[in-house]
């Protein structure tokens, strides 16, 4: 049996320093959010030859219309604005082609209001409280201890703080956008965790019922020297998949298959190492 449990500290000091270089991020650069949550109007628009950006924005402003963001891939011009209506795009459509003198061929175009956004937030929260809420009533009465619940929402938390401050990560440095799928996979990373976590803390009921009244520590870690081998197992699985995703699969998908990764990562890393360790700290005190 291994003694997971002594380098605990070790865990500990770990999981802070990725947090608190998280919550750097957030305060410090915060996040880019997508017309899902701001509201607005998301174009791409690809010409038959070669155009200036700075011309095109020029024409937007000529047109008052704020730009967000405007870049350009190759022939395409991707256009991010504060909200339009379809008169507003069409006299500006005609008004690039002119003054650009090229025919735009419209790839995508996308208006969403910032009331749709707010509803998206809130809709989120509410959804995250009731899993939450959920969780906490069904492992409580599982496990028939309030502690087991406690500790693996905790390390749930732990999780959902390492995803948003690495999001934040790639937001400033890579450019990835807050939106509707990054609310998925995060809300997919939690059950992931909670779920890795359900198979630690059921091995260890096990032992509790089947050999009696165990020392917890002890328990935890024959626990974990069981399950391990078949969590990692489960988990490879998953992140190299992830991993090929990321690397080699669509732009569209890429920050959220990024976020997938990140939340299967560190939800394979809480469950042994922040779970159980806060797990066999409470039960200790409670005694």
């Amino acid at each position: 049996m291994v003694n997971f449990l002594k380098y605990k500290l070790v865990y500990y000091l770990l999981s802070a320093t990725v947090i608190l270089l998280g919550l750097y991020s957030i305060m410090r650069w915060g996040f880019k959010y997508s017309i899902d949550f701001t509201g607005g109007t998301n174009l791409e628009y690809q010409t038959d030859k070669k155009t200036n950006v700075n011309d095109a924005a020029n024409i937007f402003k000529v047109n008052k219309v704020e730009v967000v963001e405007i870049s350009q891939k190759d022939k395409t011009l991707i256009i991010r604005t504060k909200a339009m209506n379809e008169t507003q795009e069409k006299l500006l459509k005609e008004s690039l082609e002119k003054n650009l003198q090229t025919k735009i061929t419209v790839l995508r175009s996308e208006t969403v209001g910032p009331v749709l956004g707010k509803e998206t937030l809130m809709k989120t929260l509410i959804a995250s409280v009731l899993a939450i809420l959920g969780i906490l009533i069904y492992m409580s009465f599982s496990f028939k201890g309030f502690n087991f619940a406690l500790s693996a929402i905790l390390a749930m938390f732990h999780d959902l703080l390492v995803v948003i401050g690495s999001y934040s990560l790639l937001s400033h440095f890579f450019g990835a956008e807050v939106d509707t799928m990054f609310v998925t996979a995060v809300l997919t990373s939690m059950s992931f965790s909670v779920h890795d976590t359900i198979i630690i803390f059921d091995k260890i009921r096990e032992y509790r019922n089947v050999e009696g009244r165990i020392e917890m520590e002890y328990g935890a870690n024959k626990a974990l020297t069981e399950t391990m081998v078949r969590s990692l197992n489960n988990s490879m699985t998953i992140i190299f998949m992830l991993l090929a995703l990321t690397l080699l699969g669509g732009s569209t998908i890429r920050f959220f298959v990024a976020t997938l990764l990140i939340g299967t990562v560190t939800g394979t890393y809480s469950s042994p190492f922040v779970a159980t360790p806060i797990l066999v700290w409470l039960e200790k005190k409670r005694k």
